[in-house]
């Protein structure tokens, strides 16, 4: 049984939704740890401008990218 990669190709559509309904500033959150109440949590939040959608990839899951890819991705997001 292979891995299903999830893909970023609908990523921003809930965004879009919420901005059309009158909402100005959306956050993506992400968590990193092990589960709901089962361990230590980390959990982090961000609002990029409009102009950084599409172009940070991965941004779906950070489970699925390597930690070179994650720290990439923490580079170019602060």
């Amino acid at each position: 049984m292979g891995i299903k990669k999830r893909s970023d190709w609908n990523i921003y559509a809930y965004e879009r939704a919420l901005q059309q309904g009158g909402f100005r500033l959306v956050a993506g959150a992400d968590e990193a740890g092990r589960g709901a109440c089962a361990g230590p949590l980390v959990a982090g939040a961000v609002i990029l401008p409009a102009c950084a959608a599409g172009r940070i990839g991965g941004l779906a899951d950070s489970k699925l990218l390597s930690p070179a890819q994650r720290e990439q991705a923490y580079q170019r997001i602060v």
